[in-house]
């Protein structure tokens, strides 16, 4: 596996710092990468998506989904409510669990739901008016709006 150096990024870029450490945790040498719970990620609309996971032996209390530092963070610890029961055959994995999700900017998370064994996180994203495009006027005849006009004079 090749490794790439960036801190050329770091010396010639400022505010890219996410993204570079975003690189760097995924081209890491990690090569077991946790498989437990399987999980779906969706576009349910232009910007909206949906994140379910398979949870099936897990109880809503044993369920947890915050949001710390821009990462989606979903976890679960199961009660000792097995203690008693003698299995002749386990195959349902009730095993704790944490899985992490890095979220962009401007998408938060919506809601969440469980149900039928499955984990369902909504999310939106949000892109602020100030970030939208937004169509200028073109002044025709070599005319230029007034308030330009006023600055032009106080020069």
């Amino acid at each position: 596996m090749r490794n790439f150096d960036f801190a050329p990024l770091y010396r010639a870029s400022v505010g890219f710092d996410q993204l570079a450490d975003m690189m760097d945790r995924v081209l890491s040498n990690e090569v077991a990468q946790p498989s437990y719970p399987p999980y779906n990620i969706e576009k349910t609309a232009d910007d909206a998506y949906r994140i379910s996971i398979a949870v099936a032996g897990f109880s809503d209390a044993d369920l947890s989904v915050e949001v710390k530092d821009r990462a989606l963070v979903v976890s679960a610890r199961k009660g000792e409510e097995d203690k008693g029961r003698s299995y002749l055959h386990r195959g349902i994995a009730t095993r704790a669990f944490e899985r992490r999700f890095q979220l962009a900017d401007h998408v938060r998370v919506t809601g969440a739901a469980h149900a039928d064994g499955m984990l369902h996180i909504d999310l939106v994203r949000e892109v602020p008016e100030a970030l939208k495009p937004r169509r200028i006027e073109i002044a025709s005849g070599g005319t230029f709006p007034r308030s330009h006009a006023i600055e032009a004079q106080d020069a």
